[in-house]
């Protein structure tokens, strides 16, 4: 990890100081179980390194932020819901519901998706 907030439970639990169902572990991405899941499967994948979200990402981002797409995909598949579906959301801030400020992809899936989205 080249940078952790002390405060973040995201980046406490990449140290391993905070305890999460950890799915995935690399030099870009870890991913783990949220633990307010709000569908049959709601990971979490979250960047090694602390950015607070989207907003501070750079062009040296890039392929960390590709890292996390392909995890989610290889993890959808691993848990058998790749080919029926799953909704990759990433929250930007406190009115795009972002509530631990440190970039974060939720996958969720296992059941059928609901709209309107907003």
């Amino acid at each position: 990890m080249i940078t952790a907030s002390p405060t973040c439970i995201f980046c406490r639990i990449i140290a391993g100081e905070a305890p999460a169902e950890t799915l995935f572990r690399d030099s870009f991405v870890t991913a783990f179980q949220d633990i307010h899941p709000v569908a049959p499967v709601h990971v979490l994948l979250v960047p090694n390194r602390h950015l607070e979200s989207v907003n501070q990402a750079t062009l040296e981002d890039e392929a960390m932020l590709g890292r996390l797409f392909t995890v989610a995909r290889q993890i959808a598949s691993d848990l058998g819901i790749a080919e029926s579906g799953y909704r990759l959301i990433i929250n930007t801030g406190r009115d795009g519901g972002q509530v631990v400020p440190h970039l974060h992809v939720h996958l969720i899936g296992g059941r059928r998706m609901r709209h309107p989205m907003g």
